[in-house]
């Protein structure tokens, strides 16, 4: 009967307040990432003066409305937060490996309190870029750590759809920027936006303050009892965990007495664990090797992985579908196009932006389970064919001017991404290869997100002047999604059902057919 039991009812029901806690507070750090992905979209035009209220709206008399800026000078500002968060997604995955998950999320907080600080305050474009470049440090941090932890905290048949909490939460924080831009873009109201974060921020260090450590983290580093006890209250106290303590490979003969720290619900009290309690943390001698790292499998470098012929072709595979997310234009949406759909939409753009926010987190939402069952390859090139085609609508609309064409085309073209370039990417990356070359294919997948992220932002608005500024452009995102589609078609393998990266590739069969 419990094999028949509907996977969300068996969630709902393995789903603890506290476990539900962790995972949204955890996932307040990619909130912020997309929230500056966002906050400068709307308030663009009276951010840098180009759009003056007369009768100032000012939240401090010292600060000035606005600061004036060209549109090169403003694509710097936006796409500095790209450098940032390329800077922290490089140093997160050290220092979440050493020091662990919950210390490198706390640190990330620092960079969302003190990056809005400096943005909200700023008065010329120096501290505006500084506060930027901080904030990016953080969310790209954040979008490093926090799906680790989650993914840690999970229950094991719910990993899929917590997972995809993180894309979610990236998408409501987008959605809160334009809901905040499209009320407060005027006067110098636009610095509260930019305030908010540094609100959440604080809000989220707070709260960290009751989130523990993960569990897996603190097993591998020799405090299995602790790791049980925090496991135990994140499950619940009539969860079976022996499956899950077992697949930890740890030894914990050294430690014979724990102290069990019930939670207050239960009243507080200290026992001594029992003898049978502490055979559940330690792992049989023939079957499961203790956590050494001698005995831990040695990992793939960055270089050694593009290098080896084994790994170079998931490196290929992960870079092209990075490059695939940013180069089919959805940050040219995200970032700029207030300013981008104002010539056919001049009363109602911001508005419009809403809207395609909240398409977006819902069709994230509803799309989560899609990849599980249709595949991740179908996934990814349906999005980038949905795009492709939305693109060259957008340009069309652009050029002759129709507003409808242009918002359906806004719309579908956000949906498209959601469907597929949003989650399916990042977990490409880890099922491409085996668990030795995951660091090395993940970093690989960062830099190339971040990079291409940071071309889009920087030089979209240049281009598109360049261009005549009537939509042209969206022919070029146009060819990318053409190009690249065919390769990913080519290339990249589908990993769905697959049990590991020998099969993914075919190699395991080849080995097969030889022996």
């Amino acid at each position: 009967m419990a094999s028949d039991e509907p996977l969300y009812r068996s969630l709902l029901r393995d789903t603890t307040a506290y476990l539900a806690y962790l995972v949204l507070i955890s996932a307040l750090g990619p909130f912020q990432f997309g929230f500056h992905l966002a906050e400068l979209n709307t308030p663009q035009d009276v951010l840098t003066c180009e759009k003056r209220t007369v009768r100032e709206t000012s939240v401090a008399s010292s600060l000035p409305q606005c600061i004036q800026m060209s549109k090169s000078q403003f694509s710097v500002v936006t796409s500095i937060y790209t450098l940032g968060g390329l800077l922290g997604a490089i140093t997160a995955g050290p220092c979440c490996n050493r020091y662990g998950r919950l210390l490198t999320m706390r640190l990330t907080t620092l960079t969302f309190v003190i990056g809005p600080a400096f943005e909200s305050s700023a008065s010329n474009i120096g501290l505006l870029c500084l506060g930027r470049f901080v904030s990016g440090i953080g969310a790209g941090a954040a979008i490093v750590v926090v799906p680790i932890y989650i993914s840690e905290i999970a229950p094991s048949k719910g990993k899929g759809l917590f997972g995809a909490f993180t894309q979610i939460m990236i998408n409501t924080g987008i959605l809160t920027a334009q809901l905040l831009g499209y009320f407060l873009s005027r006067g110098s109201l636009w610095r509260i936006i930019l305030a908010v974060a540094g609100g959440i921020g604080v809000l989220q260090a707070v709260a960290l303050l009751l989130v523990p450590e993960s569990p897996k983290w603190l097993a591998e580093h020799r405090s299995p009892q602790m790791a049980r006890d925090i496991l135990r209250r994140i499950r619940g106290h009539k969860a079976d965990l022996d499956a899950e303590v077992k697949a930890w490979n740890v030894d914990s003969s050294a430690d014979d007495i724990c102290l069990y720290i019930y939670p207050a619900s239960h009243g507080t009290r200290l026992t001594q664990r029992t003898a049978e309690e502490e055979s559940l943390l330690r792992a049989p001698s023939n079957t499961h090797p203790a956590r050494t790292p001698k005995a831990a499998t040695a990992s793939v470098s960055i270089l050694g992985a593009f290098l080896h012929p084994s790994y170079r072709p998931a490196v290929i595979a992960v870079v092209a579908v990075m490059v695939a997310q940013q180069f089919t234009g959805i940050n040219s949406i995200v970032m700029y196009s207030v300013s981008l759909l104002s010539p056919i939409l001049p009363t109602a753009a911001a508005l419009l932006i809403v809207v395609v926010g909240a398409i977006n987190v819902v069709v994230t939402t509803l799309c989560a389970p899609l990849s599980d069952k249709i595949g991740r390859k179908p996934c990814i090139l349906l999005s980038i064919a949905g795009m492709g085609t939305c693109s060259v609508a957008l340009a069309v609309s652009l050029y002759f001017g129709v507003t409808t064409l242009g918002a359906v085309a806004t719309l579908l073209f956000v949906a498209s991404f959601a469907v597929g370039l949003g989650p399916v990417p990042f977990i490409l990356a880890n099922e491409l290869v085996g668990p030795e070359a995951v660091g090395a294919t993940q970093s690989w997948a960062l830099a190339a997100n971040w990079i291409a992220t940071f071309l889009v932002s920087q030089f979209f608005p240049i281009v598109d002047e360049a261009l005549g500024k009537q939509g042209k452009v969206y022919y070029i995102f146009a060819g990318f999604a053409l190009v690249l589609g065919a390769f990913i078609a080519y290339w990249v393998p589908e990993t769905r059902g697959k049990s590991g990266a020998e099969e993914v590739w075919g190699r395991k069969e080849a080995r097969e057919r030889v022996e």
